[in-house]
Parts: structure tokens; C-alpha cells; sequence
């Protein structure tokens, strides 16, 4: 059974910890590694590794102190470079080449960000669960049979946009990043409409917007959708 705990998500930060009894894991590190420490109680010597999906600070503000604590993170060669940041616990794996920590099998793949080689992860346990976490991409070009959970952002919802863009409350110009950086309500719907949902339990919305998302609105239509339990942390 995978229990996951959403430390923080949204453009302040993100970071989630995940653990199917045996493993714990951290995905992102965009806050502090005190509050980290902090959330988990100061129980961090049995996290087997730490994900990066890419650059941005709000996902990887920690490394270098998560580094110095002695946990080993793993992300794309091209976010390394981007980072800048030489230490011998930032392991680099490549896309579609699966590594395992502890009980976890792990597929990093290719997504649609504005930044130099972001990565989603494909995490399969021994007990048969599978988890799908997907951050910062307008797109998901892969299927991925047999889901247990799914953590995906749905950052905004187009409608919502257009209006704040008609309303003057946000820029115009924002709308040509968000469609080529982040998920929409729309094409998280057609991502759930494409995959195979019968095995789901959960499904987590991350990464929502301040002011171009609705929580009840997404959760609502999710749920109609896939008659999955829908979590907006």
C-alpha cells in the first residue's frame, strides 16, 4: 500500500514523500531542508533517495543541503548542468533506462517543460502498485498501463485563464507560457481519458495555479470523470 504525503506544492514549492512501507521516497526538494525535516518529523534517515524532475527552484531549492545530509538524489543529466552543482550524492539516470531503490523500481520519462531535460517518474513497487508522478509539462505523450496512483499537476484550467486575461488580472502573455510549460485542466482530462484506469485508487492534482485554478472545480470534474478518489492537497 503506497502512502503519500504532500509536504508542498504550488509555485512556492513542492515536495512530496512517498513510502510503500519498506521504502520511503522523496519527490522534488523545493522548499528548505529544515521544514522538510520538519514535516517528517526530523525522520529522514530512511528516505532511499530523492527525485528532481527539473531546474526550477520550487523543485529543487534543497539539493544542496539534501546532498550535504547525505541522501542521494537522482535527476537528469541535463538538470545537473543546469544546476551547476558537483557533489557525489547527485546521481544522474537517463530517460526510459529504469533504476531501483530499495523496493521501487524506477522509470524516469521525458516531459514538455520550458527547461533543459525535465523528467516524470514511473514508480513500481514489488507488491504490484504503480505510481505515476508528472510535474511542469503541457504533455504527457506516453501510456502507462496497470496505475495504482497518479500524482499529476493540473496548474490551470484554460477557461479560467481567459477570463482573468479578459479581465486584465493576468498578463496575455503569460498564456503562451502556460501552454507550452504546464498542464491544463483540459489536457489532464484527455491524459485520463487516454490511460487505462480500472486498477486507480487515488489520484492527486498537484501544482495548482494561485490564480488560474478552481480546487472544487478540478476535483469535482475529475471525480465525474474517473470515479477515482480525487485529493487536491
Amino acid at each position: 500500500m503506497i502512502k503519500i504525503t504532500t509536504i508542498a506544492t504550488g509555485s512556492t514549492g513542492n515536495c512530496y514523500h512517498i513510502t510503500d512501507g519498506e521504502t520511503s521516497l522523496l519527490l522534488e526538494a523545493g522548499i528548505s531542508y529544515r521544514n522538510i525535516q520538519k514535516s517528517l518529523n526530523f525522520k529522514t534517515r530512511d528516505i532511499a533517495g530523492v527525485l528532481i524532475s527539473h531546474e526550477h527552484q520550487d523543485h529543487c531549492k534543497a539539493v544542496k543541503d539534501v546532498a550535504r545530509a547525505g541522501l542521494n538524489i537522482y535527476m537528469s543529466a541535463g538538470t545537473k548542468d543546469a544546476l551547476s552543482i558537483n557533489h557525489h550524492r547527485i546521481k544522474t539516470v537517463q530517460n526510459q533506462k529504469p533504476f531501483t531503490l530499495g523496493t521501487w523500481t524506477i522509470l524516469p520519462f521525458d516531459v514538455e517543460h520550458d527547461v533543459s531535460e525535465p523528467y516524470g517518474f514511473l514508480l513500481a513497487n514489488k507488491a504490484g502498485d504503480k505510481l505515476l508522478f508528472a510535474t511542469d509539462t503541457y504533455y504527457i505523450r506516453y501510456r502507462f498501463p496497470g496505475l495504482t496512483h497518479i500524482m499529476v499537476e493540473c496548474n490551470y484550467s484554460l477557461s479560467i485563464l481567459n477570463e482573468n486575461i479578459a479581465s486584465g488580472r493576468v498578463h496575455k502573455a503569460m498564456k503562451g507560457r502556460l501552454l507550452q510549460s504546464h498542464f491544463s485542466l483540459e489536457n489532464v482530462k484527455e491524459f485520463m481519458k487516454a490511460n487505462d484506469l480500472s486498477k486507480v485508487q487515488e489520484i492527486h492534482l498537484l501544482h495548482l495555479s494561485d490564480s488560474n485554478s478552481d480546487e472544487e472545480l478540478f476535483k469535482r470534474e475529475i471525480q465525474e470523470l474517473t470515479g477515482k478518489l480525487v485529493f487536491v492537497p
